[in-house]
């Protein structure tokens, strides 16, 4: 019990010391502060690309496997890639004939920066994507109004469109879109749909696209050895991805004619890619952010060493005093300890206040200018408050320990006669 007295007593003296000197104790945690919330704000953006990756994982569905051209990863040379034969949509088909083991498997073919004109106004920097009707099964193909193309229309190539809910948004502004024609390339489509809004900061684009039958699209922008088809396969669970990837890895050598002892010519994608380029982001922001937190602890931690100095120099004869009547070294230790380490927590917590009002400012003001950036979080996580909260503690603790050490073996007759 005499220990939680002491402890007691030494967050009380703390407090005092802070309050009568406000200037001193703010300007000797700075560092403490400017570290704490470089930590609490790394964590904050972890936690909000871990969440981008969910979103996109959610978007592309974790039992999807897309067999394309070109690698997601950029596992491979790019030189290497580039070279490769493009996936034809005859091949695309083939291997969809013959797949046994997947739920849904659909082509897409894709063209970048399309014109396209709506309410006689020419809009650029759009994506056309041409497909089946079996894409409208997928997570992707949600519709948020209207429906997806039918298997009759795919067949017949109607031309109808479905529109990303930014499109809709451009084009007609609040106004319902289904029934209204867009032109694509002098042609009019019917627009049919809207897509829920899907758009993620790692699948930003998705939100551009004009979704049309493929025979339509590929009427309209080329013939199918003019460009690369992907094929996206949906394996149904988790449990059969690797079946369904080794059953389409298979077939997709048979119908290139590769020979056994051959490479693949083509990648199989997976949101793995994803979470190697999130690995990547959070790479980079632990080295940056604790790189930033050392450099700001060191500066904090002199800077309460040397107010912790002055401290114990200005409290000389009152450790005397204490000395006089009783108190042992560990008691005089332990209160300088205290008081740092109360020090850099009163630091933190003025850290996480001042961070917390800023995240949920950013978190609920930027999405208006940057829709994509909507997966911010509009709080800090409590796991990294914890944290903080604890290595501040700590950092006080090292920090005091000099000058408590020094306060603990003062002299009590030498400092009696100090004035």
């Amino acid at each position: 019990m005499k220990i939680f007295a002491e402890l007691f007593e030494g967050v009380r003296l703390s407090l005092e010391s802070i309050i009568a000197n406000k200037l001193r104790a703010f300007l000797a945690t700075l560092g403490v502060v400017i570290g704490i919330s470089f930590v609490v704000l790394m964590g904050w953006a972890i936690s909000g690309l871990d969440k981008a990756l969910q979103d996109s994982i959610n978007l592309i569905g974790e039992d999807m496997l897309y067999i394309d051209k070109w690698d997601w990863a950029g596992g491979k040379s790019w030189k290497e890639v580039r070279n490769r034969k493009d996936i034809t949509y005859q091949q695309a088909k083939e291997l969809i004939s013959q797949l046994t083991l997947a739920e849904i498997a659909v082509p897409g073919a894709t063209t970048w920066n399309a014109q396209v004109k709506a309410n006689n106004i020419t809009y650029t920097g759009l994506s056309v994507y041409g497909t089946t009707a079996d894409y409208g099964r997928l997570p992707a193909g949600d519709v948020e109004i209207g429906r997806f193309f039918s298997y009759f229309e795919e067949r017949e190539t109607r031309p109808v469109a479905v529109l990303g809910h930014k499109v809709a948004k451009t084009f007609f502004g609040n106004e319902n879109p289904i029934g209204k024609y867009i032109k694509i390339k002098g042609r009019n489509f019917e627009v049919i749909g809207v897509v829920k809004k899907q758009g993620t900061m790692l699948l930003d684009f998705i939100d551009d696209r004009i979704y049309i039958p493929i025979g339509n699209f590929l009427d309209i922008f080329g013939g199918e050895h003019r460009r690369s088809i992907s094929i996206g396969i949906k394996a149904g669970s988790l449990e059969r991805m690797d079946d369904v990837r080794e059953e389409a890895r298979g077939l997709m050598r048979v119908i290139r004619n590769l020979k056994p002892w051959e490479e693949d010519d083509f990648s199989i994608n997976e949101t793995k890619a994803f979470e190697e380029i999130v690995s990547t982001f959070r790479l980079y922001v632990w080295g940056i952010g604790i790189g930033m937190t050392t450099l700001a602890f060191i500066v904090g931690m002199i800077g309460i060493m040397n107010i912790m100095f002055v401290s114990v120099a200005e409290r000389t004869k009152e450790i005397g005093i204490r000395k006089a009547v009783g108190a042992k070294n560990r008691s005089i230790l332990l209160q300088f300890l205290v008081e740092s380490a109360t020090l850099c927590l009163a630091g933190a917590l003025t850290s996480i206040i001042v961070c917390s009002i800023l995240v949920f400012a950013v978190a609920k003001l930027l999405p208006r200018f940057v829709p994509e950036t909507a997966f911010l979080q509009p709080y800090l996580p409590l796991d990294f408050v914890f944290y903080a909260s604890i290595v501040a503690i700590l950092v006080g603790a090292i920090a005091g320990l000099l000058p408590a050490i020094r306060a603990s073996r003062v002299d009590p007759i030498e400092s009696l006669r100090y004035e």
